[in-house]
């Protein structure tokens, strides 16, 4: 009989899972083991191990060949290399002396200046975020810890809509403060529930964190939506970080509202996003260059002196070559054409991807680089399906148990979900693969049934 869980973060950073075993595919804990003399902080060994390194374990398993090659759906990576305009501007900005100082801690002066003014292209010639309000960071997770640490002490807590980012999840549980679950539902599309959310805030609650476009779902958050929770966020005098990273690649612009200087939405025509909105973005996605380590806070000028002091102690400053490259003339509006190509080649990528699932496999959300897929085999769950699909079938995706923890299993049961059900939820990145390998990883997908000798849920 195959166990169903939904990983602790104790069991996630030491588990593994023996489809040969005499279960069927248990999942396993193994002991720890450590020649270190000193003891290690509660906070590190409470939190899970990188569920991406883990993922690509299972792949080491499988033997590729010619015309069966591993088909790596896994993280969410760029397919493509930067635009060529990009790599000749970084080569230029890697080989100047003058790049190899520290600059100031909130970036580049002129990078900070030009992408205020690019992101006028995304939320509107009237949009109301100046140089002033950025914050350029090592990634955009660096931007979620470095803004948390403002925010939260330990004991505190923020909303995370389930499934979470693990990222996120983990930064919290490393700084001891407690990521409150708000469990999305499937048949909603994944999308977060205001009301829901209004339940689980108490004085400890310091922000809600919201993903959109999602990961892992995809789903993509309406600009009524956010602006909902950033009304909510106001009325609890409480932070709204929203992670924009896959703000890129959607097909109606802009993505929201909140940064014009007049708000038409729920919000009072009083308000200001500097006054609780704290906006992170990551440059990995959209320019193709992950590698380069850069993100962005955008947020009000008074929280920004304190942000200067955590990436301060965090990063003294984010890499100088990347931040000169995008300042150079011209090239950023540039390169907001290619953004815009490589979107629509996204959505085609989509599109594909949604036309070739094999009978069964249910597509629950899908947006930005990622789809979420419940598959068909009731009773196995996902962590179990994708270390078989990545060993034997040369597969490699995220099950659900890596964008959640065992503490979500009241909440699904209040909201009337099947907890066997719910983890049987699959992530793939449609972003890192070309068109073709989208349709060989259908393909293999529709070998399931038959490879493993298992029933589907559309054939009973």
């Amino acid at each position: 009989m195959l166990t169903d869980v939904l990983l602790g973060p104790s069991q996630l950073s030491h588990i593994f899972v023996s489809p040969k075993s005499g279960d069927g595919g248990a999942i396993q804990p193994q002991p720890m083991l450590s020649s270190l003399s000193f003891r290690l902080s509660r906070g590190v060994l409470s939190t899970i191990s990188p569920p991406i390194p883990h993922a690509k374990a299972w792949g080491v398993g499988y033997k590729p060949t010619t015309t069966r090659p591993l088909l790596d759906m896994s993280q969410g990576v760029p397919g493509k290399p930067p635009p060529k305009i990009l790599l000749e501007a970084l080569s230029h900005s890697s080989s100047s002396p003058g790049t190899s100082g520290y600059c100031h801690v909130l970036g580049e002066s002129t990078f900070r200046s030009a992408f205020a003014e690019e992101m006028k292209s995304v939320y509107g010639r009237h949009m109301d975020v100046t140089a002033e309000d950025i914050a350029i960071t090592s990634g955009c997770n660096m931007a979620f810890v470095a803004t948390v640490m403002c925010l939260a002490d330990p004991g505190d807590e923020i909303i995370l809509p389930v499934p979470w980012y693990f990222n996120h999840q983990m930064s919290l549980n490393l700084l001891g403060i407690k990521p409150v679950p708000l469990c999305t539902r499937a048949d909603e599309g994944f999308l977060p529930s205001p009301s829901d959310c209004e339940k689980l805030i108490n004085p400890r609650t310091k922000a809600i964190a919201l993903v959109t476009p999602n990961n892992p779902t995809g789903a993509i958050y309406s600009p009524a939506l956010i602006s909902m929770f950033a009304e909510l966020a106001r009325k609890h005098k409480i932070a709204l970080i929203l992670d924009e990273t896959y703000r890129d690649f959607v097909d109606t612009m802009p993505p929201h509202n909140l940064f014009l200087s007049s708000q038409t939405e729920i919000l009072k025509s009083s308000w200001s996003w500097r006054s609780n909105v704290i906006h992170l973005f990551s440059f990995s996605k959209s320019y193709c260059f992950p590698g380069h380590r850069l993100g962005l806070i955008a947020a009000s000028p008074d929280l920004l002196k304190h942000v200067t002091t955590t990436l301060d102690c965090l990063q003294i400053c984010a890499p100088r070559p990347p931040q000169v490259a995008l300042a150079s003339p011209g090239l950023l509006p540039t390169l907001r054409q290619l953004i815009q190509v490589d979107a629509q080649a996204l959505k085609t990528r989509h599109n594909i991807f949604r036309t070739h699932l094999p009978p069964g496999w249910l597509l629950g959300s899908q947006g930005g680089y990622f789809a979420f897929v419940k598959h068909p085999f009731v009773g196995i769950p996902a962590i179990t399906l994708c270390q078989r699909l990545a060993e034997e079938l040369g597969v490699l995706a995220l099950p659900m148990q890596f964008f959640c923890d065992d503490s979500v299993g009241s909440s699904l049961e209040s909201l009337g979900q099947s907890k066997t059900d719910w983890e049987r939820w699959i992530r793939f990145s449609v972003a890192n693969v070309s068109d073709d390998m989208i349709k060989q990883v259908c393909g293999r997908l529709h070998e399931c049934e038959r490879h493993f000798g298992l029933e589907a849920e559309y054939s009973k």
